[in-house]
């Protein structure tokens, strides 16, 4: 039932890139509590809460595909320490508007527009850089361990963001976030160069559209990637938060229903060594992700504070489980060649979803009320969710031990000695489909 390390003892990039994550995570989980509150205080309205989630949508559907492409295309390395660069600089903007003396409204918006675009150039490199640095047969167990740094920070954020919110204000909220940034550019550059393959092709709409077909072709994948985002659409109600926290007469609750979903993720993780012993991993997907859009209704369908918490824990748990197998179904099935730009594609799926969800959320709740905005999302989480995998049959079929496309990496990989040594990593003309 524990965690298997053996990624973080047999991987020095591995730990240097799952530190750096924690350190950005955790300041970003600051962000993430303040930037929304902000917004509630300057103006008072559930749609204009939501509203942060329709101006990240194009920048992060743009850039992440373009993202895809510059990952399969240039040092990896070298795109996720500029990006990371960058999004510290814009964390010091929010610290800049917060100490005026009457903050303005729109420069939120921009920057969470900006912190979209940055995230969508970065992600990909992120996730596609794993299978370098991580054996193959080690793909699992670093999904569970980089979900658990993501748990750690996102549990520490919020908890941490509550008091810094009630007794220190805004700007320090801020002003943490951007430290952390300077901290995870320091790790990242320590990171090994990890160089695109000495026949790829730049950047173009063609190869965006080769990473398209191929997604396209490979159904399962198509099915991953359509349950995640339908749960996240119908059932992810964080952007009203603060507004359930009043209803319920317990604002001084709020940093505890944000830390309460990765609090859930934090429990599988911590007793993740089953994962790695699934192998239909298609529909432990399916299950979890229905699992999910329950423990949402339960959630808004509960008066007591104690309890609303409860099921989101419940909720984060089965996100957890449906991330796992996700991730673990991309890396042992997808070339390294296509990797990147697959990641971009990825990244729209979990990312597009919650920003959709944020207005869905909102808007439906300056429709009827807070509390009808979650219960009614979570049962038409569940339903979609029965009816997508109605029609991905190929998703429940899935097996890691007998897919043709994991069996073809597996063996590509086990004949390259599995995850790539730092000295093949720094070659120029080292071929990363190889690793």
């Amino acid at each position: 039932m524990l965690p298997d390390l053996a990624p973080w003892r047999s991987s020095r990039d591995f730990r240097l890139m799952w530190c750096a994550g924690a350190v950005t995570v955790f300041g970003s989980a600051l962000t993430f509590v303040a930037l929304p509150l902000q917004l509630k205080e300057l103006t008072g309205s559930t749609l204009a809460v939501g509203s942060l989630g329709a101006v990240e949508i194009v920048p992060l559907i743009v850039f992440g595909l373009y993202g895809g492409a510059l990952a399969d295309a240039m040092d990896r390395r070298r795109l996720i320490v500029w990006s990371e660069v960058a999004l510290g600089l814009l964390s010091v903007l929010l610290l800049l508007n917060s100490l005026l003396p009457d903050p303005l409204v729109w420069p939120l918006y921009v920057v969470a527009a900006a912190t979209s675009a940055l995230t969508g150039l970065q992600r990909p490199a992120l996730d596609a850089i794993v299978p370098r640095i991580v054996p193959h047969e080690q793909l699992a167990a670093a999904a569970a361990l980089n979900s658990l740094r993501w748990q750690i920070g996102t549990i520490a954020g919020p908890a941490v963001a509550g008091g810094l919110l009630a007794y220190a204000g805004l700007r320090w909220a801020y002003a943490a976030d951007a430290a952390t940034f300077v901290i995870s550019v320091v790790l990242t550059l320590r990171l090994a160069p990890s160089p695109a393959s000495h026949d790829a092709e730049k950047p173009s709409l063609r190869g965006i559209a080769e990473g398209a077909r191929y997604a396209w072709s490979r159904k399962e994948l198509l099915g991953t990637y359509a349950i995640d985002l339908t749960a996240m659409l119908f059932a992810f109600p964080l952007a009203i938060f603060p507004f359930l926290a009043d209803e319920l007469d317990a604002p001084w609750a709020l940093g505890l229903m944000y830390a309460a979903l990765p609090a859930g993720s934090l429990l599988v993780s911590l007793t993740s060594g089953w994962t790695s012993r699934v192998h239909r991993q298609g529909r432990a997907v399916v299950l979890a992700a229905a699992a999910w859009g329950l423990a949402m209704a339960a959630a808004g369908r509960m008066h007591s504070i104690w309890l609303v918490l409860l099921f989101l824990t419940v909720a984060g748990s089965c996100d957890m489980i449906s991330g796992i197998f996700r991730s673990a179904m991309w890396n042992q099935t997808i070339p390294d060649e296509l990797r990147g730009r697959l990641a971009g594609i990825e990244l729209l799926s979990y990312s597009v979803g919650p920003q959709l969800g944020q207005v869905r959320v909102g808007g439906m709740a300056a429709l009827t009320s807070v509390r009808t905005s979650v219960w009614a999302g979570g049962v038409l989480c569940f339903g979609a969710v029965g009816l997508l995998a109605l029609g991905l049959p190929k998703l429940l079929a899935y097996d890691a031990r007998t897919d043709e496309h994991a069996r073809r990496l597996r063996e590509r990989r086990s004949g390259g000695g599995g995850a790539r040594t730092e000295e093949a990593v720094q070659a120029p003309d080292a071929d990363p489909a190889t690793a």
